[in-house]
């Protein structure tokens, strides 16, 4: 291992550290004690799964993630509303599940479906808040002016930077211009007043390179060293003011482009591969995927499984990535401590869904699998009692929104469809909600459009596939990771889990209004 790297990791961890122990040595307000009282530091990691140090991988390097989680509350269990971008951020910032914002895919702006919705970030500018947003909030091409005091701002610059990889994009894209290929996407439709775009074309053909890269470049040549370091600035300029900073890092998101020194955290011979490259037994077809967003990419085989040898390659980087992320993220933790402002901001990490390395055979995300709706979630509060705490209890996406106005201390607005999780960071190991849900959405071009819901309960994950026309179940699924902890066996169609299916399917379709837990 580069020992320099390894030095420079280390120190970034200890500065993480150092903060936690200075920030103990200052006062620190009540909990929650005054209305507005605490700065919103809100980080979105795009493609986050939960292998993280703080999450219990050994092998992952998160120096700065661990350190917040040992400060703050960390979810074990918390599940996105849908694993595919815009329709889980959308859900997280409007506080809404997918089937209330009509937002199942990447093109509508959910100002077409909800005009009169007010995001967390808009809600939080109303009660006189500095909001602003850096990077990757909302889903690209889909951004919401309405909710930031300042206009968003995100990072420029090339997405390879060797000079191979730079000269094949140049090739690459000389071609599709002489063939009369689009790749760039196109408004089709635009809000009258506004001109804000609510639906986009996505082009057909995508310019892509290679699905990794290692430069040898500063963190700041790359597009997430950028928004960390733009952050920063603002940060130092808002100090005395109140804020709600929403900063949104790109990677690990696919191509997995990280400066090199981060890529030798991790010797490639020591990559391991997923025990379970195979879909579940008994598993429906649908519930599978040809994960198409990987295939995109130059160095990846458009039909078939991938090489052991590629498929170490790609898990390597893809820790790269996340590695790299952790150390903007402490840029900005070291920043608050620096600043005093610890003490009076609330932080918040999530990563929008998680994402599959090889389990099942999948890559990528888009499914409703718990490596794809599983994804990490730590808040840190001041003046919070069980610092370090891990939590079991249950928590969604769409309980962010109101548990950010609840810790504070705004009046949650009306229509917010998850449950604020204060009470679990007061009380980590209370009794909570008895399931999560996610969705995701399948079509077949002239048989049927399925909508596949998916519910986690302690022990078991019970998904039906819906035919949108008629409500009847297509295919069903039934996990118990009480005896099989991977999900390697579907075993909804055994006989004696007859009375179990049936009384999961009721709980299923009694919805999240049935588990909304009491506070008492």
């Amino acid at each position: 291992m580069n020992e320099l790297t390894r030095r420079e990791l280390l120190r970034m961890g200890l500065l993480a550290g150092a903060g936690a122990s200075l920030s103990r040595l200052l006062p620190e307000a009540a909990f929650g004690a005054e209305e507005g009282k605490y700065n919103v530091l809100f980080i979105a990691v795009d493609d986050l799964r939960t292998t993280l140090g703080c999450y219990g991988s050994p092998v992952i390097q998160t120096p700065n993630l661990d350190a917040l989680a040992a400060r703050g509350t960390l979810f074990s269990r918390a599940y996105c509303q849908q694993a595919v971008c815009s329709p889980s951020r959308t859900s997280l910032l409007t506080g809404c599940r997918p089937d209330t914002t009509k937002i199942y895919e990447l093109s509508t702006h959910f100002r077409k479906t909800l005009p009169n919705a007010v995001t967390l970030p808009e809600y939080f500018k109303q009660h006189g808040y500095h909001a602003q947003g850096f990077s990757k909030i909302f889903h690209g091409g889909l951004n919401d002016p309405q909710s930031w005091t300042v206009p968003h701002w995100a990072p420029r610059g090339p997405t390879y930077l060797k000079p191979e990889s730079v000269a094949d994009q140049k090739k690459r894209e000389e071609e599709l211009k002489a063939a009369g290929k689009d790749f760039r996407d196109q408004v089709l439709e635009r809000d009258p007043k506004t001109g804000l775009p609510l639906r986009i074309k996505r082009a057909p053909t995508k310019l892509k390179g290679p699905a990794w890269e290692d430069p040898d470049v500063p963190d700041n040549a790359l597009a997430d060293g950028k928004t960390a370091d733009r952050a920063v600035e603002v940060m130092r300029q808002l100090r005395k003011q109140r804020f709600f900073l929403a900063v949104g890092f790109l990677k690990p998101h696919l191509p997995f482009v990280a400066p090199k020194r981060y890529f030798d955290l991790y010797p490639r011979d020591k990559i391991s591969l997923a025990d379970n490259p195979f879909p579940p037994k008994d598993c429906p077809e649908i519930a599978l995927t040809n994960w198409g967003e990987l295939r995109a990419y130059t160095d990846i085989p458009s039909v078939g499984s991938l090489s052991d040898d590629k498929a170490r390659d790609l898990i390597r980087a893809y820790y790269a990535a996340a590695s790299y992320t952790d150390a903007q993220i402490g840029k900005l933790l070291h920043t608050l401590d620096i600043l005093g402002l610890r003490r009076n901001t609330i932080v918040v990490v999530w990563g929008d869904h998680g994402w599959h390395l090889g389990e099942h055979g999948l890559w990528c995300k888009h499914t409703n699998f718990e490596e794809a709706t599983h994804a990490p979630l730590i808040f840190s509060v001041p003046g919070q009692k069980h610092r370090g705490a891990k939590t079991k209890a249950l928590a969604e996406f769409v309980d962010i929104y109101p548990t950010l106005c609840e810790l504070a201390r705004l009046p949650a607005p009306q229509g917010l469809e998850g449950t604020s999780l204060a009470p679990v960071i007061e009380n980590p190991d209370r009794p909570w909600k008895e399931a999560a849900f996610s969705q995701f959405p399948r079509a077949k071009v002239g048989a049927y459009h399925a909508m596949g819901y998916s519910m986690r309960t302690d022990r078991y994950r019970y998904t039906e596939w819906q035919n949108e026309d008629t409500g009847q179940a297509m295919a069903v699924e039934l996990y118990d990771y009480g005896k099989d902890p991977k999900g390697n066996t579907n075993i909804a169609g055994l006989a004696e889990n007859k009375e179990l299916v049936a009384k999961l399917s009721k709980q299923l379709h009694d919805g999240w209004k049935a588990v909304v837990p009491t506070r008492q």
